[in-house]
């Protein structure tokens, strides 16, 4: 009896989470097909057999649905992973075996998928922008959990910034050569061109 709430939580999380993934599949194909202009909001909910009232409960926009499938879920593993790290290392030293450890996400079919559909419209651009200033907030964050000693917070924001800019140009030189390479290749050539005029590696 007691169980019986718990029981009733968990199928209820589960039905969201199963009904959230049949969305974002349902978008991402019907985006992919039709191209994410054309494709609207109605379309995605008649397609998964939803309301459109029943959408919003899950999705704010179609936009939303884009960016469920962005970056393979890098950004919400990102500041698990950096905090597990060995706060014994120089931050860019942390910086780089954490994107290593997670460059995989972005190496996924769906994933290269969505990143061209983010760079095909300016609106998709700005957002997809807007998502590495979040992805340097969250690193940062990290950072000062490693290393919390107010003195040190500038340094780190620095860091943060620059650790960053290696992902982001890793990222167009593993786009721009058709991912020859795995992304890991490129993650380590642009760190490895990184100066340390501040002491951060």
């Amino acid at each position: 009896m007691n169980d019986a709430p718990d029981q009733s939580e968990g199928l209820r999380a589960r039905k969201r989470r199963d009904t959230l993934a049949r969305i974002a599949e349902t978008g991402l194909r019907l985006f992919v097909a039709n191209g994410y202009d054309a494709t609207t909001l109605e379309e995605i909910a008649a397609a998964t057999g939803i309301s459109r009232r029943t959408f919003f409960y899950y999705f704010k926009s179609k936009e939303d649905v884009l960016l469920a499938w962005q970056d393979g879920g890098f950004l919400q593993v990102l500041r698990p992973a950096m905090v597990d790290e060995s706060p014994g290392q120089p931050p860019l030293h942390v910086a780089r075996a954490c994107f290593l450890k997670l460059a995989s996400r972005y190496e996924t079919e769906e994933s290269i998928v969505v990143d061209r559909l983010l760079r095909s419209t300016e609106a998709l651009r700005l957002r997809k922008e807007a998502i590495f200033i979040d992805m340097e907030r969250v690193l940062l964050a990290a950072m000062v959990d490693l290393w919390p000693e107010p003195e040190r917070r500038d340094v780190l924001r620095t860091a943060a910034m620059m650790a960053m800019g290696v992902l982001r140009l890793a990222l167009d030189d593993w786009r721009q050569d058709d991912a020859a390479s795995q992304l890991t290749f490129y993650l380590d050539r642009q760190f490895s061109l990184l100066k340390d005029p501040l002491g951060l590696q």
